[in-house]
């Protein structure tokens, strides 16, 4: 969050500060399986990030690679889970098959789940579930009346964790951003 604006405030390209942004998340998640943090989500690329230009665009998907490669062996080593939410149809076939394998490799650990939301929003994340259960309504296996928020609750991306307790913004902003919006029904700010 604010990674552009933490470059240009010290003369640096925004590569730069997302850079930077990397190096600050690899703190916080080590910081938050120290302290028991059960479920840490960050919004890394959101689904409107793709309106950024291109030359920004392709240097953060070099950079999501680079910290793959970096990371992921370290995230195992420690027992942190890492999921990815967010429709990742839209990334490179190198990109999806590097998260996939990074999911597979990470599925069994129990310290700490690290959620990282790409081409997310949290509208289509909620569209995305109306969708899943009018499928379930038009094949006969769910009546339109049985569809509760608690059924949609089990649709939404990081359904299977705890809601979260607490949103930080980084950047000073004071807004969800199209963040987990059914989720953070109930999260302090």
């Amino acid at each position: 969050d604010g990674n552009n604006r933490w470059a240009r405030q010290r003369g640096l390209r925004g590569v730069e500060g997302h850079k930077q942004g990397a190096k600050t998340v690899r703190d916080t998640v080590e910081n938050c399986a120290r302290a028991g943090v059960e479920v840490l989500t960050v919004y890394a690329f959101s689904s409107e990030n793709w309106r950024r230009p291109q030359d920004e665009v392709n240097a953060l998907m070099n950079l999501f690679l680079e910290a793959l490669a970096d990371e992921v062996p370290d995230l195992h080593k420690n027992g942190i889970r890492l999921v990815f939410i967010g429709d990742l149809s839209a990334f490179s076939d190198e990109l999806r098959d590097k998260m996939q394998q990074a999911m597979k490799q990470t599925v069994g650990n129990k310290q700490m789940v690290f959620a990282v939301a790409v081409n997310y929003g949290g509208q289509w994340d909620i569209a995305n579930a109306a969708q899943q259960l009018a499928r379930q309504v038009k094949s006969g296996g769910l009546e339109p009346e049985a569809i509760s928020p608690e059924l949609l609750q089990q649709k939404v991306a990081l359904a299977e964790f705890p809601p979260p307790d607490l949103c930080i913004r980084t950047g000073g902003e004071h807004r969800i951003s199209n963040f987990l919006l059914w989720q953070m029904a109930y999260a302090e700010f």
